[in-house]
């Protein structure tokens, strides 16, 4: 018994483990770079790096390895290589940083309306790599939270919206009272296996369309 309790204590200490690593994409189209910056980030146990290989497009990459970041490295601006960032910034909600050798306002301008959440500009990679990436992905997590939290708050306002539009009509045209247009909503919810604010729209469009 015992031992089967260390096993499932091991077991859900490796999960966790597992848990807090940071599995990294690495594109460079510099064989030499990305293996000096492959190098770096290898040192850290807690991070995981998967290098872009050749011919290999990012978007593609980003959807078959799932990494937690992606970092771009590159010698010199590359518009192409923006391109792919705008292509993964739709199609994945992944933080993506850059690192460049030239520091161009303009071109940083670019990068992050193509979706770059952490632009840097550095000659050889240092050796603090690691703290630039950790706080990339939790500033890039707590943006995230942050537009989850508001589409959650407007989808809320929006089926408080509809909810109260279909009571009014139930009040307008049914002769209800408030209390009861809402138990109506709900027992017609509960009775159907549907939301209240699903019942509220499909009144909503029977009642406003029939103009009373």
């Amino acid at each position: 018994m015992l031992r089967c309790g260390m096993r499932f204590a091991c077991s859900k200490c490796h999960e966790q483990q597992e848990a807090n690593l940071v599995k990294i994409l690495l594109a460079d189209d510099d064989a030499e770079r990305a293996g000096a910056v492959a190098r770096i980030l290898a040192a850290d146990a807690g991070l995981i790096v998967v290098r872009l290989k050749t011919g290999e497009s990012l978007a593609g990459a980003v959807t078959s390895v799932a990494p937690d970041v992606v970092l771009v490295d590159m010698a010199h601006p590359n518009r192409d290589m923006l391109d792919s960032i705008r292509q993964v910034a739709a199609m994945n909600t992944r933080p993506v940083v850059l690192f460049v050798d030239e520091d161009d306002p303009a071109f940083m301008e670019e990068a992050i309306g193509a979706g770059v959440s952490s632009y840097n500009a550095i000659g050889i990679p240092p050796p603090d790599l690691k703290p630039i990436l950790r706080a990339a992905v939790a500033m890039f997590r707590r943006h995230q939270q942050t537009q989850d939290d508001l589409k959650l708050a407007e989808s809320r306002l929006q089926e408080r919206v509809a909810i109260d539009r279909a009571k009014a009509l139930l009040i307008k045209q049914r002769r209800m009272s408030e209390p009861d247009a809402y138990k109506h909503l709900r027992r017609t919810a509960m009775s159907s296996a549907r939301r209240i604010v699903d019942v509220a729209n499909d009144i909503i469009k029977e009642l406003e369309g029939s103009g009373g």
